[in-house]
């Protein structure tokens, strides 16, 4: 045996030795900081869109709201590639079974460059209708058009990159994926204003310069998980039927999540469409600062995945359990305090985005009504994640397609028509409450099975 060989195997070793004896508040703590700051960095993507989109127009900033399910489509095809591998990575790195890894990390990655490549195809072949689907009404198809048109190029490189990121989190190496997930972003954040406001191309611009960015983010990520990792190999991609079975398992509940939460939020432009373009604008700007801090959550919650799978493939149930509740405990303190934070300054945080008044109106009141339910939000997230980790594929489907599908639909189209602007306004609060319920009862069968 080489060298090579026995230094990856020492440093597998090590790692299993890190995930299944560390303390558990520290290891969780610890690689959910560079995934906190990954989907943070992610968030800021559509955030940066958003705000410099806001200083063209209502109906441009209407735009980038219609067009967002699109890119919660991407990151559901790049999430149910990464987390179907990478639960699967996780639990065989827990049994040491080290050539099932290395061909499921290829083969995920391959599925989730062929689903971006898809994605493009089909949207241009359906360009302007595509639009309308999401909600454009005809003041601002012509701003989705500009802007899809150059989402849809560089969907291939934001699914692989969502697949890339994480399969690094999964085996434990979240701070490579945060690096390359941080130059995307943060080279958004600079492209934006130039090419929007400097080459002048408008709302198509802020395309662009997304555009730009997640290609630089999936080299840089494709570069880290080769040198940092189990490596990408072509020889070991395996297009049959068992690992592709094994992606459905840890996959299918984020397809459903993030899918779902793109349906609805079609269904929510469309609702709002009917009280005007500035109701779509509000609606894109608290869906931006909610994702924002839910981001955050989501965050947390997978710096808990490879802890949970780790452990419960080594069979040390225990640690599992004092995971989550560790978790559930300090998000809980977090979440209120933000929640806090978005009562009281509402007006001010809406206005950053649009300087409108009736924007403002809408989305104040919008905001407020999450914010209410917001701090339940962090027992559904991690136990959901927990049940998707450790197998359990229909449960945690159920409660991720819950709060932003299954309940939330219901609830926006009969609160719209007892309540009107209000109903909408405030139906994200009742699926919450709903989902929180629902969550509970699960989660808690889930642990008391965990022996």
């Amino acid at each position: 045996m080489n060298n090579s060989n026995i230094s990856a195997e020492e440093k597998q070793a090590a790692k299993f030795k890190q995930m299944t004896e560390a303390p558990v508040d520290k290891l969780i703590l610890g690689l959910a900081i560079p995934t906190i700051a990954s989907m943070l960095i992610t968030s800021i993507y559509n955030m940066a869109d958003t705000y410099f989109v806001g200083k063209i127009g209502t109906s441009a900033t209407g735009a980038v709201g219609v067009i967002f399910p699109l890119m919660t489509i991407i990151q559901a095809v790049g999430f149910f590639f990464g987390h179907g591998s990478g639960n699967y990575v996780s639990r065989m790195l827990g049994a040491k079974r080290t050539k099932e890894c290395e061909e499921m990390v290829t083969t995920g990655f391959v599925y989730s460059l062929i689903g971006g490549i898809l994605i493009t195809v089909f949207g241009y072949l359906f360009l302007r209708p595509f639009a309308v689907f999401l909600g454009a009404t005809d003041t601002i198809l012509p701003y989705a058009v500009d802007y899809l048109k150059y989402i849809l190029i560089g969907a291939p490189a934001m699914v692989s990159s969502f697949v890339l990121n994480n399969q690094l989190r999964f085996q434990g190496n979240a701070v490579y994926g945060m690096i390359g997930i941080m130059i995307g972003g943060l080279l958004n954040m600079v492209l934006d204003p130039v090419c929007i406001f400097v080459l002048d191309m408008g709302v198509a611009g802020a395309a662009v310069a997304t555009a730009l960015s997640q290609y630089i983010c999936f080299f840089v990520l494709l570069y880290m998980s080769n040198k940092k990792s189990i490596p990408i190999r072509f020889k070991n991609f395996r297009p049959g039927v068992y690992y592709f079975k094994e992606i459905i398992k840890g996959g299918l509940p984020s397809l459903f999540r993030q899918g779902c939460s793109s349906i609805a939020f079609v269904m929510l432009n469309h609702s709002a469409g009917v009280y005007g373009d500035a109701a779509i604008a509000a609606m894109t700007v608290v869906q931006r600062i909610m994702q924002f801090a839910a981001s955050a959550m989501i965050g947390y919650g997978q710096g808990f995945q490879p802890v949970c799978g780790f452990n419960f493939g080594a069979k040390k149930y225990d640690r599992v359990k004092d995971g989550v509740k560790f978790c559930t405990k300090s998000s809980l303190l977090v979440l209120i305090a933000f929640s806090v934070i978005g009562i009281v300054f509402a007006p001010q945080l809406i206005a950053q985005f649009r300087d409108d008044p009736e924007v403002i109106a809408i989305g104040v009141r919008t905001l407020r009504f999450q914010c209410i339910s917001f701090p339940l939000v962090g027992w559904i997230i991690i136990s959901n994640m927990m049940a998707q980790t450790i197998g359990y594929t229909v449960r945690a489907s159920i409660m991720g397609m819950g709060r932003q599908f299954l309940f939330f639909v219901p609830c926006l189209y009969i609160m719209s028509a007892v309540m009107g602007l209000t109903g909408i306004e405030a139906s994200q609060m009742a699926a919450d409450i709903i989902g929180f319920v629902v969550s509970l009862a699960i989660g808690i069968d889930i642990l008391k099975k965990m022996k």
